[in-house]
């Protein structure tokens, strides 16, 4: 099986590694595109994957065609690769905001085998979260080969649609909303007088941590939080001033935001 990206910025690398990692593809099934010949030295160096500047070539040649590039250039890309694409090629789409019906009619071609999904940066260490959503032409065999790939990476998981802007805000995005938060604890310790390196070690092990006892042990996180909360202690006052700062309020919030700009891009 070929594998073609068009593009090769951190997500691209990120996902090619993954896949590399795991043994799901060659270095030799690989073949990228990008505009610069810096990145393409250096992704194919690493990689040991072939680099190319030719867009319809990569089309031409893959079986699964990711395309990886940001979304505002996606026209341009389309322009060169709309009569190479194979009529058997899966192409995958990584764009937030350009649904399926977008691809579709980008290529003026119907009876594509179309996908959309939506990774994370975490993928550069292999903790990435992916909603993935296909098309009607696509088979079940032919997404679970894309499933494959996709979760050499992290985890990957099959969403409707109508989701694929909630993934935005809920994976997509949040590794952002994460690390602020780091950032802050981080802050603050160092303020109490712990070194900068050290706080950044602490904050991001116990966000780690935290997030394992979420996905190993099922429980609610309300649960978790109440088995640290100790009656008079010392972390349920913490968690006191952060309720009355609205720290919930202002995720929630800041998602929603995050959600409407997703919506918004894909009317554009």
């Amino acid at each position: 099986m070929k594998i073609g990206f068009i593009g090769l910025g951190n997500m691209a690398s990120a996902m090619i590694g993954g896949m590399l990692e795991k043994g799901v593809v060659k270095p030799e099934d690989v073949t990228g595109s990008a505009k610069t010949e810096e990145t393409l030295a250096s992704v194919g160096s690493r990689y040991g994957i072939r680099t190319v500047k030719d867009n319809a070539l990569v089309a031409r040649e893959s079986d699964v065609l990711f395309l990886a590039v940001k979304p505002i250039v996606f026209p341009e890309v389309i322009e060169e690769i709309r009569n190479e694409v194979r009529e058997e090629t899966i192409v995958v789409s990584i764009a937030a905001g350009r649904d399926l019906d977008y691809l579709e009619k980008a290529f003026g071609r119907t009876g594509m085998k179309l996908i959309r999904c939506m990774p994370n940066t975490p993928a550069l260490v292999r903790e990435g979260c992916t909603g993935v959503c296909a098309g009607n032409r696509v088979t079940g065999e032919e997404l679970e080969q894309v499933l494959v790939l996709l979760r050499s990476f992290g985890i990957a998981s099959i969403v409707p649609e109508r989701l694929m802007d909630v993934v935005v805000s809920v994976s997509g995005s949040s590794p952002a909303y994460v690390f602020l938060f780091i950032e802050a604890m981080a802050d603050a310790a160092v303020a109490g007088g712990m070194p900068r390196k050290q706080a950044y070690e602490f904050a991001a092990q116990s966000v780690l941590g935290s997030a394992r006892m979420v996905l190993e042990t099922g429980l609610h996180p309300g649960q978790l939080k109440d088995m640290v909360c100790s009656p008079g202690g010392t972390t349920i006052e913490a968690v006191k001033v952060l309720e009355e700062k609205g720290l919930r309020a202002a995720v929630m919030d800041a998602m929603d935001a995050c959600q409407k700009k997703s919506e918004e891009m894909a009317r554009k």
